[in-house]
């Protein structure tokens, strides 16, 4: 095997590498399942390198990486064969295994950072933009491209702070500074828009996680009045996009008020607050009885709805094939060790990419903080829905970690010249 020397890389490879990034994340959220095309083309090019042997000799770090990805998906083919679910059941699962060749190609043949700043600038900016076309002019109550409502707007969210992240790197560009920082300021708004337009709450539970790991990454460049203007138009914001009542905030706010006083008076518990308190209740009962091996997920639907009629939750929500918890779920269909492994999917990443969080060049700054940012936001979305059981959330997140990390490990082998390309 042999390890990668950017600068000697061949022209095709990274320029494949270029198209296969920036497709990735441009089109994630405006063209149906979007998200696969660039993913596949890594798979395939990763795949090819496999063949011919000439795959990037990898470091300890690199295999941690590796170790949490197949770690993960190892542990739900198992719960999958051992549940009776045949080839649907790994079919997600498998998804995090291809993401390794992936991550080959990356480490191998890394993008240009132009490419795929811009890649996810222009993602974040089409899903605000869709989401504002079908909320606006189509008159849909809440946007969703074309995947499910809540992981529309979640993603959404998720390119807007990537986004962000990527500020450090437009900062550090000799030239056209200004148009870079204009993009990505723009693709996160758009990212925002459709979050917004979606009506997903979920995404905003954790967004003063995402402003704390950007203060850290960014805080020291900052004077104290530009902070201070940062916290004054973020709660301008705030307070401008609530009083408009095309946003639909106004709405949902509302909703949540109502929800929350009809769960807490027993009037309805299966409205869409109250659903997911029952569905947790529900979860924690089954994890109680069996922590160690969990149910499967046959065994958890079949549970449930033995809760479900002995009146011990809601009826109702019996229809729902997961927790709407990304780690209640896995605590109960997977046991403790589908909770430790899913815990390892996050937390490795987070913690390996957050060791350049203060890293002296700003571009190597802003991809560890996109590297952070990512299973950050990916918690934040699993605390009200199990974001793993759908394709989009399989496919964005392990093919993003396979891109982020591969960037990540050759930015640090590259000279501050060759590392704000």
């Amino acid at each position: 095997m042999n390890t990668h020397v950017p600068h000697a890389s061949p022209a095709f490879p990274l320029i494949l590498s270029d198209i296969a990034v920036f497709l990735l994340t441009s089109i994630a959220l405006i063209v149906p399942s979007g998200y696969s095309l660039g993913a596949l083309i890594l798979v395939l090019a990763g795949t090819y390198l496999l063949v011919r042997w000439r795959l990037p000799t990898l470091t300890r770090e690199d295999w941690m990486i590796v170790a949490s990805l197949c770690a993960y998906a190892l542990v739900e083919i198992i719960e999958a064969l051992w549940d009776g679910q045949g080839s649907s059941g790994i079919d997600k699962p498998i998804r995090f295994v291809l993401a390794v060749p992936a991550l080959w190609w990356v480490l191998r043949y890394p993008p240009r950072l132009s490419v795929m700043w811009v890649g996810i600038a222009i993602g974040g900016i089409g899903a605000g933009s869709w989401a504002s076309w079908q909320k606006l002019v189509e008159g849909i109550e809440r946007a969703q491209g074309f995947t499910h409502v809540i992981q529309f707007g979640n993603l959404s969210m998720l390119l807007g702070v990537l986004c962000l992240a990527g500020l450090g790197w437009a900062y550090s560009r000799d030239q056209y500074r200004a148009f870079w920082v204009a993009l990505l300021l723009g693709g996160f708004f758009g990212g925002v828009l459709g979050s917004l337009f979606s009506g997903s709450r979920g995404g905003w539970i954790g967004f003063p996680f995402v402003m704390l790991v950007l203060y850290r990454a960014y805080g020291n460049y900052l004077a104290t009045w530009v902070k201070l203007a940062i916290i004054g138009s973020v709660l301008l914001a705030c307070v401008g996009v609530y009083s408009i009542p095309q946003t639909g905030v106004q709405d949902r706010v509302a909703y949540t008020i109502i929800d929350l006083n009809n769960y807490i008076t027993g009037e309805n518990r299966a409205n869409s607050l109250g659903a997911r308190f029952e569905m947790w209740r529900g979860a924690s009962h089954l994890i109680a009885e069996k922590p160690l091996t969990g149910w499967g997920t046959q065994g958890y639907i079949k549970a449930m709805q033995e809760l479900g009629e002995q009146g011990v939750i809601d009826e109702r929500v019996t229809q729902y094939g997961h927790a709407h918890n990304e780690f209640m779920d896995a605590f109960a269909k997977r046991g403790l060790l589908g909770l430790i492994v899913l815990l390892g999917l996050f937390l490795v990443p987070m913690r390996l990419f957050a060791k350049q969080l203060k890293a002296q060049n700003l571009a190597t700054r802003a991809v560890a903080t996109a590297g952070v940012l990512l299973p950050v936001t990916y918690i934040d979305f699993g605390l009200s829905q199990a974001f793993l059981t759908h394709n989009s959330g399989v496919m964005m997140y392990a093919f993003l970690l396979a891109v982020l990390w591969g960037v990540y490990t050759n930015q640090k082998r590259r000279t501050p010249q060759e590392a704000v390309s």
